[in-house]
């Protein structure tokens, strides 16, 4: 048997899993923690010779010898995945498995990499022992040195390590490496990402002294006051010698973050021949700065090996922080206080170099992170590159550290997963054991985790008994094991198997409803933190305010890892060199999970999506509450774990009608995290106006520069509206000019309605604006006037691919809301005083089914030419025999809607925007926590957000009125009575609804413009909850009006029209 098929196989010749100390000859150089300061590590990197097969069958077997001439091979970089490079394909799924299931056996159709290069042993390594270490290979590899088989390993995302000093010669050596894309082990690597193979991490040498510090497990703890520590390294000391080592001495020397000693101790230990001894060191800490994810304070631990002559033999140095994790009265306790976990949920991904990401590219995450005030980051669902670990030490976020196994393509039932097969154990707890060894010293692991989706079995069970044994510091989470606990526990039934084999209560989209219950029912003392929750796809999430307010409500709640942090689209380039970015499905690659693995907060290049922005502002440690705001009384909530605000600058802005009026600072607040406080903001009561809006708005700002933001960033913000006593209205001007009285011309086929400078035509067959111009120019494209519309393109949380009859566009579909027919019952026109009003009734309805609504438009056109424009609808069925209320059948009766608006064209000359409502970003009623109302003004190619799987998007919510202009400043203002949503897009719903890539969306040579009187939330249903009921729109009989105004900036501001219309309602 193969041993790439063997599950017996984890790994031959593989060194014991360790943490990665590399030794320097000094403490200086030591203290830089740079590897290459070290001139016993060698990195492997670059570029070497590749060759790439169908079958390992077709190897060269002299391929791993110093003599073979690869020179007919490729090139390839070194780390990288080879699909990304030319060779193979990237392939997508989800849940299921790319080939046949049957395990340990692969596909005979199994590509294998063949590497070479040559390095080079210095001479000063004479005498040392040199080790060869792989941080990350896919998914199973031999390794020649020379031409001699050192050894075999499995684990895609674990280090593996192989001792070649017996293989190594000074100076020119020859490294051959055999990778295999698939392996038994691939059955335990089923995560929702790519499949991609190769070597994509490091790959180094270390030449370590033959007397050693072989490892060491650094552990700080604190008092039961949390204010002194004491710091304790368990070391292991090997002996690569014969003979003894006598009288070799450990040091332990702790140095603060400028360098000056805090601690030191010392002991002497004997190591025998070709073995090895554990020292145990402690060392008391006077009231030690603690690591938080807030203050990420860290200390410098050099671990000093001595001879019996006092010679240094290897100075290694650890970065440690003072931090106790405790599970205590149902919650996670870091030094002492509960944490609020700020998460997501984040996989290894770069549209260009797939899971090969460097340093840069882990660091800009990270960065990103922090400035949208993320604090923790759950390593799904495999440990990163240590590189990562030490960056979140040093930026400061929590880590849940998640163990590389997911069985998702087997069943859950009883006996038929791997995690259930016994025979399988070694390979389940020797990946939790090489996880745990190779990153134990991290201070911001808060918890390790056993996996992610591989049912629950007794393998389980061994890996939680193995780590809690080698680690008592940490608590150890799986969803699979606390959530069937919490159902059956809902049930009656017994549970304690599960409940011994997570420290953590954590399930995946539960509805919040269900989350509380679980939560209030608990007894048990378990902390509960979703590990997944608010599924990023697309256009979303629109759960945070519910999940959010339920995490500050329930004390046993400690929040959550968004799903997930970025969009793992590969770029891809057109004939014309635009990019756009590949899902599963693009390669040829079947079968597949089309675009569900772009599901992130950021897009593939890392910009910031408007769900990043919208979970930022309900994570945001700062909480904004009024108190008597019309007297400038607000209260502010420290809701930090750890910090207090003194690092935070804070101003205000009172607003009119988003305008602002004052403004100023306010003094540094001093208040303890979790704390609260009233104070005043010493605004000046305005001059009111009648009908006029006043907003406070709270700003809390970086004072000081930090590793990771600037002073000025932006951490929190709050808008209050400041209800202000209504005035009386002031009698209505009268205009500046006299407008000539309006012409109404009929016929059966037109209606004319002509003023001074405007013209507006009614098409009476189709019940709709023909044409509407002003001053001589198109306000609409002809015959494209405003027309009811319910349907959105789907967007990924309407589930488009789902068939599940509670699916948001299953449902719709269904009713076929994207196929509503306008049919006009009748078109009239009357003069009303000096106003000309137009009726309109129609009923709008799909083919074949019976539902349908009845609607009127009522246009009252006055001599200005503003038009007002009053539209109502009631939902009606036209079957014969009415359906019961509770019917479902979507043929009888109207589901609830997508939207409720009017569609319109606009000439696209018409490309600058303005709007005073909520921005300056897309937003929906469920999405809009992040912008602020506000005057804003942006060119319509700005309001489309650029989704990889196209779908509706750009929405501006609670608009107080939108204007559309072309470059000399004149166009068409809308407002609404008293808000209306509106979106514009060179593109049309039809054209959103059918592509599938941002390359299928082809400019028009119009704008088609929404002007929606509501439209549905977007939720979390492609994988969690859909939109939840309170932003859903029912079919039930509607109205509202929106007022229309042809403007020129020549004569008259948007805000001058706008506040003309105000006064005339």
């Amino acid at each position: 048997m193969h041993d790439w098929e063997n599950h017996e196989v984890a790994g031959i010749n593989r060194m014991p899993a360790r943490a990665c100390l590399l030794p320097y000859d000094d403490t200086e150089s030591a203290r830089t923690y740079e590897r290459l300061a070290s001139p016993y590590f060698s990195l492997l990197n670059g570029v070497w010779k590749f060759q790439y097969l169908q079958n390992p069958a077709f190897v060269d077997e002299n391929f791993v010898r110093p003599d073979f001439d690869a020179s007919a091979w490729g090139d390839i970089p070194v780390p990288s995945h080879w699909q990304m490079h030319g060779y193979g394909r990237p392939h997508y799924t989800n849940v299921i498995y790319p080939f046949t299931v049957n395990p340990p056996h692969v596909p005979t159709d199994n590509p294998t990499g063949c590497y070479r290069r040559e390095f080079t042993v210095p001479p000063s390594w004479k005498g040392r022992k040199v080790c060869l270490r792989f941080e990350g290979v896919d998914s199973a590899f031999y390794v020649w040195v020379n031409g001699t088989k050192v050894g075999f390993s499995k684990g895609s995302r674990l280090a593996a390590e192989f001792d070649i000093t017996a293989q190594v010669l000074p100076g020119t050596n020859t490294l051959a490496v055999e990778v295999f894309q698939w392996s038994d082990g691939t059955y335990l690597e089923d995560q929702d990402m790519w499949w991609l193979s190769g070597i994509f991490r490091d790959i180094y040498l270390v030449a370590q002294p033959q007397v050693d510090i072989f490892d060491a497990f650094v552990k700080t703890d604190l008092d039961a006051s949390y204010k002194n520590g004491t710091l304790t390294v368990d070391a292991v000391l090997a002996n690569d010698r014969r003979t003894e080592a006598k009288k070799h001495s450990l040091t332990a020397t702790l140095l603060d973050r400028d360098g000056a000693v805090v601690a030191e101790v010392k002991k002497e230990a004997a190591i025998p021949g070709s073995g090895t001894t554990n020292v145990a060191l402690t060392m008391p800490v006077k009231a030690p700065s603690k690591w938080t994810a807030e203050s990420p304070y860290l200390y410098t631990l050099l671990l000093t090996l001595t001879d019996s002559r006092g010679t240094v033999l290897a100075v290694k140095p650890v970065r440690t922080g003072f931090r106790k994790v405790e599970i205590r009265n149902a919650n996670v306790l870091v030094n002492g206080r509960p944490i609020m976990v700020r998460g997501v949920n984040r996989h290894d991904s770069h549209p260009d170099k797939g899971r090969a990401v460097s340093y840069d590219d882990m660091k800009l995450d990270l960065l990103i992170m922090k400035r949208h005030n993320v604090n923790a980051v759950r390593t799904s669902h495999y440990p990163n590159d240590p590189k990562f670990y030490d960056l979140c030490d040093e930026l400061g976020l929590f880590v849940m550290c998640e163990c590389d196994l997911e069985t998702h393509g087997f069943s859950y039932d009883e006996g038929k997963n791997p995690s259930m097969w016994p025979a399988w154990e070694h390979l389940c707890v020797d990946r939790m054991q090489r996880m745990v060894e190779a990153r134990k010293n991290h201070p911001c692991i808060f918890s390790w985790s056993l996996g992610n989706e591989s049912g629950f079995g007794c393998n389980h069970e061994a890996m939680y008994r193995w780590a809690k044994q080698r680690d008592t510091t940490r608590p150890v989470h799986y969803e699979g094991a606390s959530r069937p606990g919490l159902m059956k526990r809902e049930k009656g039934e017994p549970w304690q198997r599960e409940r011994a084999c997570s420290d953590i209560a954590s399930a995946m989209y539960p509805h919040p409803d269900t989350w509380k219950k679980w939560a209030q029912a608990d007894d048990t003392g378990w902390p509960f933190i979703l590990c997944e929750y608010a599924h990023a796809m697309g256009n979303g999430p629109g759960v945070f305010r519910e999940y959010w307010e339920l995490f500050w409500s329930q004390k046993n709640m400690q929040g959550a890892f968004v799903w997930e942090w970025c969009d793992h689209g590969i770029t891809r380039h057109t004939a014309d060199g635009t990019t756009w970015y590949a899902y599963g499905g693009d390669f040829g690659d079947e079968p597949n999970d089309s675009n569900f693995v772009c599901d992130g907060l950021v897009f593939p290049d890392r910009t910031p999506s408007p769900g990043l922005l919208e979970f930022k502002k309900w994570i945001e440690p700062v909480l904004v509450e009024a108190v008597n705001v019309c007297k400038g009384k607000i209260r502010i909530t420290n809701r930090y774990d750890h910090i207090g605000l003194a690092h935070l600058a804070v101003d205000w802005t009172l607003a009119e009608d988003g305008v602002p009026l004052q403004g100023g600072a306010l003094p540094t607040l001093d208040l303890a995290s979790r704390e609260s406080t009233d104070l005043i903001v010493p605004f000046k009561k305005p001059q009111l106006t009648p009908g006029t809006e006043y907003f406070l708005t709270v700003r809390f700002t970086l004072a000081q520069d930090t590793p990771w933001a600037k002073a000025g960033h932006e951490i929190a913000h709050c808008q209050l509206a400041v209800p202000f006593p209504a005035v009386a209205a002031a009698p209505v001007a009268k205009p500046a000019r006299a407008h000539s009285a309006l012409s109404l011309t009929q016929s059966k086929t037109a209606i004319a309605v002509h003023g001074d400078d405007f013209a507006i035509d009614f098409d009476p067959v189709f019940g709709r604006i023909a044409r509407w111009q002003f001053a001589g120019r198109d306000l609409i494209v002809p015959n494209f006037g405003p027309r009811l519309n319910f349907w959105r393109a789907a967007i990924d949380n309407d589930a488009h691919w789902s068939l599940w009859e509670h699916a948001l566009h299953a449902q719709w579909k269904k009713a076929r809301l994207n196929q509503m027919q306008h049919h006009t019952v009748d078109c009239s026109a009357k003069k009303d005083g000096a106003a000309v009003v137009v009726t309109v009734r129609s009923r709008i309805a799909p083919p074949v089914l019976f539902i349908g609504f009845d609607a009127e438009y009522r246009y009252t056109i006055a001599p200005d030419g503003t038009v007002k424009l009053a539209v109502s609808g009631t939902p009606r069925s036209t079957c014969a025999v009415q359906p019961p209320p509770e019917s479902r059948n979507w043929a009888e009766v109207m589901p609830h809607l997508p939207r409720i608006g009017l569609e319109l064209r606009m000439p696209k000359e018409l490309q600058a925007v303005d709007w005073y409502g909520h921005g300056p970003g897309e937003c929906y009623v469920d999405t809009k926590a992040a912008n602020p109302v506000g005057r804003y003004r942006a060119a319509v190619a700005s309001l489309c957000t650029p989704y990889v799987f196209p779908q509706e998007n750009g929405n501006r919510e609670e608009a107080r009125w939108t204007a559309l202009s072309d470059p000399r400043g004149a166009g068409l203002l809308v407002a609404g009575h008293p808000h209306l949503n509106f979106s514009a897009h060179v593109y049309t719903t039809e054209d959103f609804d059918k592509a599938r890539h941002t390359y299928d969306l082809v400019p028009r040579d119009f704008l088609t413009v929404h002007l929606d009187y509501k439209q549905c939330g977007v939720g979390s249903g492609s994988c969690g909850p859909a939109t939840f009921e309170q932003y859903r729109i029912k079919s039930e009989p509607f109205a509202f009006t929106l007022s229309f105004a042809p403007f020129d900036t020549a004569q008259a501001t948007p805000d001058a029209v706008y506040r003309r219309l105000r006064s005339q309602r």
